[in-house]
């Protein structure tokens, strides 16, 4: 009589992301898992580390020498916000990607334990393979909506997918003398960063620094572009985008007080919708944002439907809940401060403290 067979332990182990071969296997892990977003490619976490000073993480779990689950992380300082483990960071998606045995709760007790050794009392995933709540873990469905559809099949019929409401402001977008440019050279980076920049300013929030912006722009290749929106040669509106198995990602935008009045803002997603189907791609994922924000009521103006997103907050024990949410009502004095800021003085000092937000 056969013994029965015992399937080999998984081992836990921290990735040398030193190593460019282990680099490649957890790209190819990534690009072969279903729920993979790009926010769990090196491509991303090892990049953003780099751009702002903070630390990148592999966590894996090994069977047969095979990876069978993987997380990525940054392990994010700032002096303001405190420390923080989180995947991904910077970035609205992320967390632990498993295979048919993975042993979540060892691959849990892990990360706790490499949270602590790391000085970091807090871990935030952002989607992924979720840990049950106990002992300092929280899970957060209502805070944040991502909100994503099908694209139309050619450009008068992506107009008319258009709620009336909204298409109409479309249109008139489509009338004003306006030009669109697409690309990553450094007159497109430039352009976007200044424009990115004074719509952080007003909007109350610390400016990412901007070679987070080209480090990601650099990683990913053909898989990323900025689109541009100039009235006369200036930029009033721009987009980073980001392409994912179908999907335009627009992730890093804004405009310039001159754009709500030309619609700048308008004229920027619905050309990105259209550059995106002829791109091959299938879906718009206009991304997450803030529930009941301003930003979530213009999503769902363009007739995207909110989508909850679940994340998972962990505390060590005895340590204060972190607090670095721009939108939180604690900030709101820092906010309207920050809004006074004269433009230079906003973009000196916003690259300081967005690093540290993760």
């Amino acid at each position: 009589m056969n013994a029965p067979f015992a399937p080999e332990q998984g081992t836990i182990r921290l990735v040398d992301l030193a190593d460019p071969g282990e680099v490649a296997r957890l790209e190819l892990f990534a690009a072969r898992h279903p729920q993979a977003t790009p926010f769990h490619r090196p491509a991303w976490f090892l990049s953003v580390a780099r751009a702002t000073g903070n630390r990148a993480l592999a966590l894996v779990e090994e069977r047969c020498g095979e990876i069978s689950a993987f997380l990525p992380l940054d392990a994010i300082h700032s002096p303001v916000f405190g420390r923080l483990l989180a995947s991904t960071g910077f970035a609205v998606g992320g967390g632990l990607l498993t295979g048919a045995r993975t042993d979540t709760a060892a691959l849990f007790a892990a990360l706790e334990e490499l949270a602590l050794r790391h000085s970091c009392p807090s871990i935030e995933l952002r989607g992924g393979e979720l840990p049950d709540p106990h002992g300092g873990w929280a899970i957060k469905t209502e805070s944040h909506c991502n909100f994503a559809r099908a694209l139309a099949t050619d450009d008068e019929a992506q107009l008319l997918d258009v709620p009336r409401k909204q298409r109409a402001e479309v249109r008139k977008a489509l009338a004003n003398d306006l030009e669109v440019e697409i690309g990553s050279s450094e007159r497109d980076r430039a352009a976007h960063y200044s424009v990115f920049a004074e719509s952080y300013r007003n909007l109350g929030t610390p400016v990412f620094p901007r070679k987070l912006l080209d480090a990601v722009l650099d990683a990913f290749g053909d898989d990323a572009d900025i689109l541009t929106v100039r009235r006369r040669g200036q930029a009033v509106a721009s987009v980073i985008t980001l392409y994912h198995r179908g999907a335009a990602m627009p992730y890093w935008g804004g405009g310039t007080r001159e754009a709500r009045q030309l619609r700048a803002n308008d004229r920027m997603y619905f050309e990105l919708m259209l550059h995106a189907r002829r791109r091959g791609c299938t879906t718009f994922d206009f991304g997450r944002s803030k529930t009941d924000s301003g930003a979530y009521h213009f999503k769902r103006n363009w007739g995207f439907e909110p989508e909850p997103l679940t994340y998972a907050i962990w505390t060590a024990p005895g340590a204060a809940k972190r607090e670095a949410d721009p939108t939180s009502s604690k900030l709101s004095l820092q906010i309207r401060l920050w809004q006074r800021l004269p433009l230079a003085v906003a973009n000196r000092l916003g690259p300081l403290i967005a690093r540290g937000i993760g």
